[in-house]
Formats: C-alpha cells, structure tokens, sequence
C-alpha cells in the first residue's frame, strides 16, 4: 500500500488529492481546494500547503507529487522565479517526504532537476491529466474546462500526442484556451454583445467574469462561485446580474433582468465557441494520426456546461464524462489525482528516478 499526496499548485487556486494505492491500483481517494490568489501574498504559499494537508488529514504520507502553473502569476518576474519558490515552499513542508515534480513531458523528476530545468516543470498539469486517461483510452481528445482555462490533450496509442510543451506553444497549437468556468473577463469572450435588438460593443473593464454567467444559467451554484467578484460585492443571482449589466455600461434599472439574462445566454454560447474553435482545430490534426475513433473526454468544473457542449458543436459522436470512468472526486482536481498517482507508482518501484511516465 503506497500513501501518495498530490499537489496542483495554481494562480488562483491550488487543488490537493490523497490517495492510497495497492498494486498500482487506487483504492481510496480524497481531494480538497482552496481559493489562493497567490500573486497577492505570495508568502503565504506555505501556508496554504500545509493547511490543504491537514484538511485531508492524511494518516500517512509515503511521496508526494507536484504539479504547477501558479509560476506564471506576476507575483514572479519570470517562470524560473516562480518554479524556484514553489519548490522551496514545498520542500520546507514536508522535509522528510520524497517529492517529484510533473515535465511537461510526463516525466517525474527531482525538485533539484526542476530548480534547474524550470521551463521543463512550468504549467505541466495538463500533462498529469493526460498521462491518467491514457492509462484507460487509446485514442481520445481530452477537454479538461477549469476555474481558468481549458486544456485539450490529444491521446494516441496510449500516448499523450500534444504538439505544445509550453503555455506559449500550446495557445499557438489551439491546445490550450484562456477561458474556464470562473474567472474570465467577458470581454475576454466577445466583443459585441446584442442587447435590444441592437449590437453593443462590450467594456474592457473587469466589470463581469464568466462565474456571473453561469451563476445566473444556473451551470454552477454560488458555492462553486468560489473566485473574488469583481465588485467585492456577494455571490446571489440579483449581484452578478447587476456585475454583468455594467459589462455593457448598464446597471439594473437600464436593463430588465430578462434581458441580462439573455446577455448571460450569448456569453455562454460565445464561450462555447471559443472552444469548440480550439477542439476542431486540435481534432483535425490528431485525426492524421490516427485511424481510430477519437472520443471526446470531458472533466474539470466546466465539463458539462462547456466541454460537452463544444464536442457537442464539434459533431463527436461519442463523447464520455470522466467521472463515469474514475472516482467522481477525480474530475474536479483532475491533475492533482493523476500527479499523486503517478507519484505512488513511481514509489512502488514502477519507474525509476527520471523515468518517462507517459
């Protein structure tokens, strides 16, 4: 039996999963988050780490595995700043406990190796996600719709088939979207925005973020809205109306609530698009690969309300929640599961220090 703690440390929230294998296998699984913008005190980190740990409250811990994008936060004037501090905050929290962090090339190595090579572990989650899926799909695309982004991962003969490594490559190969369930500005989605039977152009101002759409389309409740507002003001129905009102320089006494509603309908449908945009260009290519069918893969917090539905528009015909696949917890922390796994099998003796985990 092999205790594992996985860690998948983020910008704005950082994930922790426990879990307990036997021969490879996962017998129990728990997983937690918190909401820590970690670019206003970063100094916290520890902090943080450490009260994820003892929320899960785990009665052995054998490794643990990392995986991070929170490098990336202008908390840091360079990913290696980043990647630098992350690991240190990690070593100081468990200091008799082997640690391996995640490559982008689903490669667990040392934090030494990663201080190092620090482009080689910055914002590998999406790599965790895929090496898990691979060990129960040959060919599939993954849509994985966060707080923040969505990753799309393509799996060929058991092989994660990305074409990106880095942040940077993987938006030029349509493998990566900067819009996720939460925390993107609406005018990170559209430009114009029809209200009235009239067209508007929307405000640049971090008036509304995508948690107010969905919040109001009832794709998540006000639990799940688990980011700041914009206003500092609540989380109900009558607030976030109010939040997306001023995305078109209104206010709730401009605009009826049908009519907001209908605004937050277009969103939606807009941010569908964006990602649907993404999945077929990704689709397209993996698809000279292979011969197979590729079956779309949705998981993360958006899975149903906008990872579905953009295979939905791709025309998949075959598209499968992750939940029905792995434990239901899995789908929320994707990343941190797959990084404590790879990390327990890596500890059982499966692969040896540096070895490819893919």
């Amino acid at each position: 039996m092999v205790y594992a703690l996985g860690y998948d440390i983020g910008g704005a929230n950082t994930k922790t999963a426990f879990i307990h294998t036997k021969n490879s296998s996962i017998e129990d699984i728990s997983v937690t988050t918190q909401y820590f913008p970690i670019w206003k005190t970063p100094e916290r980190l520890i902090e943080v780490l450490s009260a994820l740990k003892e929320k899960l409250n785990p009665q052995k811990i054998d490794v643990v595995g990392v995986t991070m994008t929170a490098e990336l936060s202008d908390a840091y004037q360079t990913k290696r700043e980043g990647v630098r501090h992350i690991l240190l905050c990690i070593e100081k929290v468990f200091p008799s406990v082997p640690i391996h962090v995640l490559t982008s090339d689903a490669q667990l190595v040392s934090p030494q190796t990663a201080k190092k090579e620090p482009l080689s572990v910055a914002s590998a989650n999406w790599a965790a996600t895929g090496w898990l899926v691979a060990k129960y799909f040959s060919d599939c695309i993954i849509v994985d719709v966060g707080s923040t982004t969505t990753s799309i991962i393509p799996i060929v003969n058991n092989q994660i088939a990305a074409r990106g490594r880095t942040d940077l490559e993987k938006l030029v190969y349509n493998e990566l979207v900067y819009t996720g369930s939460l925390r993107t500005n609406i005018a990170a989605i559209t430009q114009k925005i029809p209200v009235n039977n009239s067209v508007a152009r929307v405000s640049s101002e971090l008036f509304a973020i995508s948690a107010d759409v969905h919040l109001l389309l009832d794709n998540i409740t006000s639990e799940e809205y688990i980011c700041e507002t914009t206003d500092n003001r609540g989380k109900t129905k009558a607030e976030a109306s109010a939040r997306l009102a001023r995305v078109v320089c209104a206010d709730t006494d401009m605009l009826a609530y049908s009519v907001i509603l209908e605004i937050a309908e277009y969103v939606h449908t807009q941010q569908i698009n964006q990602i649907a945009e993404a999945l077929t260009e990704t689709y397209t290519y993996t698809k000279t690969l292979t011969k197979h069918e590729l079956p779309i893969v949705v998981t993360g917090m958006g899975k149903a309300f906008l990872a579905k539905k953009a295979a939905q528009q791709l025309g998949a015909t075959k598209i499968i929640d992750l939940e029905t696949i792995i434990h239901k917890q899995a789908v929320h922390a994707t990343p941190a599961v797959a990084i404590a796994y790879m990390a327990a099998n890596k500890h059982e003796g499966n692969h040896t220090d540096d070895d490819n985990c893919s």
